[in-house]
């Protein structure tokens, strides 16, 4: 069952909520795959809201329900359905506890309370048996049409729309100097020609007084 499980707010990859499972490789196998799984949270698409990415021997899968993304880490093993499933019981409930507090919260891991219900959830997928199958709603989305991935092309194609991001913040922000500079140019340009204006109205003055006063 999944080894990992998460949830994040969408709008900012705040984690909610946790529930994390030992696995073979130990701690340090769970705080790669933690900080993988925040990552992804940093570059959620709301409008795609199923996802499958894959990385190493594992699988993360993904759910978008309004303000929150549910994320399991499960074994490539493990039926897609059921994880689909599992993460569709899993959001739906803790929508149903906090929905309108998703927005006010400030701290990450606010609802660790929520890991009992992860847990209970957890022990009623785990059973890969075709009654366990039979459970899953015939309502769930066909898992064949939900896109698969791979972690190391979500990630960097996010660094590459960072970098687009950021050069093009950099050219706005070359825009906006070359058109203070215009200006300031053209005040220049303004008080040169008011100045050579009242030069010769001096002159002119001084002329006119030398010769006809």
């Amino acid at each position: 069952m999944s080894l990992l499980t998460l949830i994040a707010r969408v709008r900012d990859g705040l984690i909610l909520a946790t529930s994390i499972e030992g696995a073979d490789g130990g701690d340090a196998n769970m705080v790669k795959y933690s900080n993988q799984a925040k990552m992804l949270f940093k570059k959620l698409n709301p409008a795609q809201t199923a996802h499958t990415i894959e990385s190493g021997p594992y699988q993360f899968h993904y759910v978008i329900k309004g303000a929150i993304c549910a994320l399991a880490l499960c074994d490539r093993q493990f039926p897609r359905k059921l994880a689909f499933a599992f993460l569709d019981d899993v959001a739906n409930e803790f929508l149903s506890q906090y929905a309108t507090k998703v927005d006010s919260v400030a701290r990450p891991y606010h609802f660790l309370e929520f890991d009992s219900y992860i847990q209970q959830a957890k022990r009623k997928y785990a059973d890969r048996s075709r009654f366990a199958m039979q459970e899953v709603s015939s309502e769930l989305q066909d898992v064949t049409r939900i896109m698969i991935s791979n972690i190391e092309d979500v990630i960097h194609r996010g660094e590459a729309l960072n970098i687009l991001e950021a050069r093009a913040s950099d050219l706005s922000g070359l825009s906006r100097k070359y058109r203070e500079d215009a200006k300031a140019l053209n005040r220049r340009s303004m008080w040169y020609k008011v100045g050579a204006g009242l030069s010769v109205l001096f002159f002119l003055v001084i002329i006119w007084r030398f010769f006809f006063i």
